[in-house]
């Protein structure tokens, strides 16, 4: 998920909300999060082989009643803060449930 004007790959961008749409479950919505938040889910996206909207579909589906968007902030934060992981999310490829 790259758009002209968006950071090198890597780089921790400085900026407000960026807002995306996306197609999750077969729905069309939008998505507003803070460029750097954008980036650490495209990070965590390559790193799990999945696409940024393949990951927020995930997060999507485990969110229960949560906000999406505060959803992903907290995907996004429990996938980097030290001692913490993401809650369980089924990678369709696997039969077992990974951390993601």
């Amino acid at each position: 998920m790259s758009l002209e004007g968006d950071p090198p790959s890597g780089v921790l961008p400085d900026g407000g909300l960026l807002k995306r749409s996306l197609v999750i479950a077969g729905h069309r919505t939008s998505v507003s999060l803070e460029a750097a938040f954008w980036e650490a889910l495209r990070q965590l996206a390559a790193a799990r082989g999945v696409s940024v909207q393949a990951l927020v579909g995930r997060i999507d589906a485990a969110r229960g009643e949560q906000n999406l968007s505060s959803a992903i902030r907290v995907f996004v934060l429990k996938a980097v803060w030290p001692g913490e992981r993401a809650w369980p999310v089924a990678v369709a490829d696997d039969a077992e449930a990974k951390m993601l």
